[in-house]
């Protein structure tokens, strides 16, 4: 029996451009916080501080955000091929340069270019799904690709320290290798990118013309009912409480992600005394289960179109796992609590994406989201760099993970409250008819 044709249509499209993005996103994530690792043994190297440490790997966001809105918007003007491919060459580039730095100066100067070069690559990634995937199935994609941040952590973590035994080889630490090695598929990827990736529905070949004509007019639909909420304009996109304050949830949210993110390894090696090798392994465990739970509670969003408790509850639970892991008798109980952490926060990310993308369309979606994680943006440098200040004020972890837990419970709390569009209520219920 055949497939009715929208199945058909969003299977063929999710296998020609999820898989891609997926990896992309896994490498771009992978050399965001392969310095979570490389910091076991470089930190030492340099005599570095934890305020040093955390002021260092946050700085990357300062960058970032600097140049976010106008590297979405270049994005929309020259296309995602030609934007995503000079971002992710660039990026793999300067992730590379990290192995050479020898001073508190120039870790501080290299992670700063790092997040000039990646500037643009998360909310350019979701634009560019807006243009491919319909509100009704946009939380599952972005779920799969976004769950991607895990899984790299998931891979990088016995990779990074396995290459971190590597001292000595070619004259370079076991830390400068985890650099080099783990920056090379970034610059081939952007190559590939570049002659692969797809453009805009309306120029895909690869799908029939009913098939084609089908997306072109479910998306079609959806720009409609964005655009009938006046939000497909950037200026007006700025003048939307709504959108500043969803960045600023997504702030809250990653001030415990990135918290964890990029000081899991050394909370786990205090906790455990355990060797490096040992730490990369169960460092990947809590990421492994939240990419799972990015996905399921995505596909469920989906399934019911509600955003508000698929996004709130997740939340919610993310800041008990903190709480509790703090209160942790032993390293394996902390440990457990960090998991449950990491499920319900990683739950959260896919659908908190597919809020903003469903009345945003236009410039206003390519600015808009861009916005949105510009704001956001500063948890990647207030929650490392405040763990960092927390970390050498106090002997242990445990008033870190109340501040990312204290952290995580406020964006709860706004997800459950603030006035966001109800995707059920503005679905249009036919869908279009494809064209024989």
């Amino acid at each position: 029996m055949d497939q009715p044709l929208g199945t058909r249509v969003m299977r063929k499209v999710t296998l020609r451009i999820v898989p891609l993005l997926f990896v992309l996103w896994l490498v771009n994530f992978l050399d965001r916080v392969n310095i979570s690792f490389a910091a076991l043994d470089m930190t030492k190297a340099f005599h570095f501080t934890p305020e040093v440490y955390g002021f260092g790997a946050g700085i990357f966001f300062i960058g970032y955000i600097l140049f976010e809105i106008p590297s979405n918007l270049a994005l929309q003007r020259f296309g995602a091929r030609v934007w995503l491919t000079r971002i992710i060459v660039t990026w793999g580039i300067v992730s590379g340069l990290q192995a050479f730095i020898f001073n508190e100066t120039s870790f501080v100067a290299v992670r700063f270019l790092l997040g000039v070069a990646e500037a643009g690559f998360l909310p350019g990634v979701l634009y560019y799904l807006t243009r491919w995937f319909p509100t009704e199935q946009r939380a599952r994609a972005i779920g799969q690709v976004m769950s991607a941040n895990m899984i790299a952590v998931v891979i990088g973590a016995p990779l990074s320290t396995l290459v971190m035994s590597m001292n000595n080889v070619g004259g370079l630490a076991g830390w400068q290798w985890v650099f080099i090695i783990e920056a090379v598929p970034a610059v081939m990827l952007g190559v590939f990118t570049y002659f692969f990736l797809a453009g805009e529905p309306a120029n895909a070949r690869w799908l029939h013309n009913d098939e084609r004509e089908w997306l072109l007019a479910t998306m079609k639909r959806d720009s409609e009912q964005a655009a009938s909420m006046g939000t497909e304009k950037f200026g007006v996109a700025l003048r939307q409480p709504i959108v500043w304050l969803l960045g600023l949830l997504y702030l809250l949210v990653g001030i415990g992600f990135f918290g964890i993110t990029l000081w899991l390894p050394q909370i786990i090696k205090q906790i455990s005394g355990m060797s490096t090798l040992r730490v990369g392994m169960l460092s990947a465990l809590p990421f492994l289960l939240g990419a799972v739970s990015m996905v399921l509670n995505g596909r469920h969003s989906d399934r019911t179109l509600e955003r508000r408790w698929h996004l709130s509850l997740p939340l919610a639970i993310g800041s008990v796992g903190l709480a509790a892991s703090a209160m942790g008798h032993s390293a394996m109980m902390e440990l457990a609590w960090v998991c449950v952490a990491l499920v319900g926060i990683g739950a959260s990310l896919s659908v908190f994406w597919s809020i903003p993308s469903s009345f945003l369309t236009g410039r206003a979606a390519a600015g808009g989201l861009a916005l949105v994680n510009v704001i956001s943006g500063f948890s990647g440098f207030l929650g490392p760099y405040a763990i960092g200040w927390i970390r050498g004020h106090s002997p242990d972890f445990s008033n870190a993970l109340f501040f990312m837990a204290a952290s995580v419970a406020t964006a709860a709390v706004l997800a459950a409250t603030l006035p966001f569009p109800d995707v059920r209520r503005q679905r249009i219920k036919t869908e279009p008819r494809s064209v024989s």
